[in-house]
């Protein structure tokens, strides 16, 4: 993000109102096009040059071309470290990265081999994903990473195949509803398994803190208590941002498979599928990423007691915070 670059003089956050979900959602969606997957490195430089003109006063005030330079490195930098996110794990490649494991999932007819790829090719997507976006204050160890990838796995592998055997032993509820629910198992284990990869994967950050920031840039130390804020909303916003696009396209192709659909073949219908998810994703990810800000500010007194009572540079008391939510 824009934010690592070096300067005395603060940068805006965005041309939106962050405090308003709308103006969340608007920012959203411009760090979530994907067109800004076509910068090149050079244009990533140049992003830079401009934002450090801005922040070391060479530039006295906000321009187009330094907001668009803004939203190069809000989708492409990562904001702890200042270092170029590996391109298929950036915030503008999400739903492409997504769309293969996503329409893999939620393929009809998958048997348990079928289940088991495409829940270890979600994980292992989200793995590197969270590991490239993580809030830096305390990064996990190549062992860490490696056990909690497979327990990651094991969680989403064990809800899918285990709800895959209860649903049509269901003999309470109707053939259409059996149909549905199965259309709805990849769902489950998605969001299972989501929530406990980012606890393990950033269960480092929940046990040393992250550091957290006065709102001129200056490290005030280390939370916790940011820590278990940051994490836990990451992981709402996981089951937020899996919801539309894991439950609306399978519901639609059950629906269409009856009417429009109908004894047409397997590759009209795994391209309506498709249709659906992609639709759905470029739809809908700007609002559920938008729930919860990124750049999160948060009282004082909901900190540890070490924040209370400290001045900035001017003198005057800190009252906020704030931290890097991660994704």
């Amino acid at each position: 993000m824009a934010s690592s670059i070096p300067g005395p003089v603060p940068l805006p956050a965005s041309q939106y109102d962050l405090s308003t979900y709308m103006g969340r959602v608007k920012h959203c969606a411009g760090i979530s096009d994907p067109t800004m997957l076509l910068n090149t490195s050079k244009d990533i430089e140049e992003a830079k040059r401009l934002v450090w003109d801005y922040k070391n006063g060479v530039i006295p005030q906000m321009t187009p071309e330094l907001w668009r330079a803004k939203r190069i490195l809000d989708s492409s930098i990562h904001p702890d470290t200042g270092e170029t996110v590996l391109l298929p794990f950036r915030m503008s490649s999400c739903v492409l990265s997504n769309l293969v494991v996503t329409a893999g999932m939620l393929t009809p007819g998958l048997g348990n081999a079928g289940t088991l790829f495409w829940q270890i090719a979600n994980q292992s997507l989200n793995v590197a994903i969270n590991t490239a976006n993580a809030n830096k204050s305390h990064p996990l160890t190549t062992k860490q990473l490696v056990t909690n990838y497979f327990l990651a796995v094991g969680a989403s592998c064990g809800v899918a195949l285990g709800l895959n055997s209860i649903v049509p032993r269901l003999k309470n509820v109707s053939a259409n509803t059996r149909l549905i629910l199965g259309r709805l198992v990849p769902f489950a284990a998605v969001v299972s398994a989501g929530i406990v990869n980012v606890f393990l994967m950033r269960s480092e950050e929940i046990k040393k803190g992250i550091s957290v920031f006065d709102k001129d840039g200056n490290e005030l130390g280390t939370s916790k208590r940011a820590a278990v804020q940051a994490v836990g909303e990451t992981a709402a916003s996981r089951v937020i941002n899996a919801t539309p696009i894991m439950v609306i396209p399978p519901l639609l192709l059950v629906r269409m498979q009856k009417t429009i659909l109908k004894g047409k073949g397997p590759a009209i219908q795994n391209l309506a599928n498709i249709g659906l998810i992609t639709a759905t994703s470029f739809l809908v990810l700007p609002f559920a990423l938008a729930v919860f800000p990124q750049r999160r500010e948060v009282s004082v007194s909901q900190l540890e007691d070490k924040f209370h009572g400290l001045k900035n540079k001017n003198g005057e008391e800190i009252k906020t915070v704030q931290f890097n939510r991660g994704i």
